[in-house]
């Protein structure tokens, strides 16, 4: 679960703490401040796809084959990356595209149902309660798609082993080096957001999953295309 203490939040807002009084000073600090988190965030994007591009379509194939034999995706993530999760899960079940007729697939997130959560946190650890999951629910074929923005999280290892122990196929989306997510081969696709900042890692990953997402949809209509 990622925190911001005192420093953390002088860095971002410095504004907050310059010790002046002058409102118009202040609010040029605070226009200042978005326009470069704005620049920071459109350049990470950009390095993002030019480095991952290819791999995303890629990524993209591989899912599509898996919702066309009839798999499911399952998501999951601690702290924002749980929530980005089970809003990656959300956007493939319950996609909301401009003109509406977006395709919905079978996906859920692990973080979903609270008393699963908190049984296998308490009564085993906290460490099996996604590997706990794809266990009981994953299938060959199905797809398992973890968050991070460390990539050192322990449950998502095991979860990644799991996965790939059970044949799904594996996704991983970490940030800063790719962390000991970098170092499994239990992961099929693995895409790391590389920036020092949680919150600009986070921004980001919400646009590569939510990229994958449409090249999934464009994959399975090629897919269906090429059917006779």
């Amino acid at each position: 679960m990622d925190s911001v203490g005192a420093s953390g939040l002088e860095e971002l807002y410095p504004f907050l703490y310059s010790g002046t009084s002058d409102l118009d000073a202040v609010l040029t600090q605070v226009r200042q401040s978005t326009v470069e988190k704005a620049r920071e965030i459109v350049a990470l994007r950009r390095q993002v796809l030019e480095s991952d591009g290819e791999r995303l379509a890629a990524c993209a194939r591989d899912l599509a084959q898996a919702f066309a034999g009839g798999g499911r995706l399952l998501a999951f993530g601690n702290g924002g990356s749980s929530t980005d999760a089970q809003d990656l899960a959300s956007l493939f079940l319950s996609p909301d595209s401009p003109d509406g007729n977006a395709r919905p697939l079978p996906a859920f997130g692990l973080t979903n149902d609270i008393a699963v959560v908190t049984a296998l946190s308490n009564d085993i650890g906290f460490d099996v309660v996604f590997s706990r999951q794809v266990g009981a629910f994953g299938r060959r074929g199905d797809i398992a798609v973890g968050l991070s923005t460390s990539g050192n999280s322990a449950n998502l290892l095991a979860a990644f082993d799991e996965a790939a122990r059970r044949g799904l196929v594996t996704v991983g989306i970490a940030g800063y080096d790719g962390g000991k997510m970098a170092e499994l081969s239990s992961i099929d696709h693995l895409f790391v957001v590389p920036s020092p900042s949680v919150h600009r890692i986070q921004e980001a990953q919400t646009t590569l999953y939510h990229a994958l997402w449409e090249l999934t949809l464009g994959a399975l209509d090629d897919l269906e295309g090429e059917q006779p």
